[in-house]
């Protein structure tokens, strides 16, 4: 598969909410480097991080506009979206869409890392606003 080809496969596993998808397409040193440049690594880590997110954020999806590849490394541009689940439920008032871009270096057909670059205010907002309720 060509990088472009892996990182479209990553993107349609986030969107599916399948993070056994996901880390069948991560290195076993898996980075994933948050938009804060805080780094989570390892293949093992990242799928139950993964799986703790699609719980809290159930409907996250990322919709990507514009793809740029050199060599192994993939950037995606567009925007992510979801509802934080408050009480058991997606309330439309902890919805949230910002723009955001991703950079994925692939090694072997594999994700190697994943790192985010996004404005995560609002959703700290509305996690605040969950953890006060």
């Amino acid at each position: 598969m060509t990088p472009l080809a892996v990182a479209d496969a990553f993107v349609a596993a986030i969107n599916a909410g399948e993070a056994d998808g996901l880390a069948s397409l991560m290195t076993p040193g898996h980075m994933f480097v948050d938009a804060d440049g805080s780094e989570h690594v390892g293949r093992d880590k990242m799928k139950a991080g993964w799986r703790e997110y699609f719980e809290s954020v159930p409907d996250f999806q990322i919709e990507i506009s514009d793809r740029l590849e050199t060599k192994n490394t993939v950037v995606l541009l567009g925007r992510a979206s979801g509802t934080f689940v408050q009480d058991g439920e997606l309330k439309p008032d902890n919805h949230w869409s910002v723009p955001a871009a991703w950079r994925v270096v692939v090694d072997r057909d594999l994700v190697a890392v994943w790192q985010l670059y996004a404005n995560q205010h609002l959703m700290h907002q509305i996690m605040d606003r969950i953890r006060v309720a």
